[in-house]
């Protein structure tokens, strides 16, 4: 698939290189884009891979699963997420991790060997990449941080008010976006009809003002 007109200069990874640049840079890495349609795993779970690859389109989540095939829903990945790294880097074994596509989902794929010798060739390009992936790493393990302190709450009500505080932050809005009822359990990891009992006490006391797939938080109540 042809990587014009995605704006892949507006991605993190490719922040501060112009597009001449980043079609340099896909040139001397073998970087390539695949579509994924909804539902059809990105990764699956200790699958051999050896692509680092970036989310231009779309949005995925994270599913974790042992050897017993027993799952538990991560974080959510948007455009400019990064997924595959480990098993790239390191081997598939390390990669107990799914990639499941919540809608149709375009990926750009580097070939981790190219990405490694490719410095020579492109100079600053090169080094301004490999410093955002760096960055991206780093943020993907506040990420499983978050998601501990997350799930180390007591009660669902606790459970609820820390994820939109989570996301106020990284949405920078009070007025948060979230998924379906569904989809947020999966990630609360909690039972659908005691989440929606507990948005619905939370609305009548004040804490919470639900608006289609937007939640806000009432601070002065809490």
């Amino acid at each position: 698939m042809q990587i014009y007109n995605l704006d892949l200069q507006e991605l993190p990874l490719f922040r501060g290189l112009s597009s001449e640049e980043i079609d340099r840079f896909v040139e001397h890495t073998s970087a390539m884009i695949k579509h994924y349609e909804k539902g059809v795993y990105v990764l699956r779970p200790y699958e051999k891979n050896s692509n680092i690859g970036v989310i231009v389109k779309g949005l995925a989540q994270v599913i974790t699963e042992d050897r017993l095939g027993n799952e538990a829903i991560g974080h959510s990945l948007e455009r400019g997420a990064l997924l595959g790294s480990t098993s790239a880097i390191l081997s598939e074994e390390y990669n107990p991790t799914a990639i499941e596509p919540l809608t149709d989902v375009l990926v750009l794929w580097i070939p981790y060997r190219s990405l490694l010798i490719a410095g020579p060739k492109l100079g600053r390009i090169h080094g301004i990449v490999m410093q955002h992936m760096l960055e991206a790493f780093c943020n993907k393990n506040v990420l499983m941080l978050e998601k501990l302190k997350l799930l180390s709450q007591k009660s669902l009500r606790e459970r609820v008010i820390l994820y939109l505080l989570q996301k106020e932050k990284r949405q920078k809005t009070a007025r948060v976006k979230v998924p379906r009822r569904m989809q947020l359990a999966k990630e609360l990891e909690c039972n659908r009809s005691a989440l929606t009992r507990e948005i619905s006490l939370m609305q009548q006391e004040g804490l919470l003002v639900c608006e289609a797939d937007v939640m806000c938080l009432n601070k002065d109540n809490l």
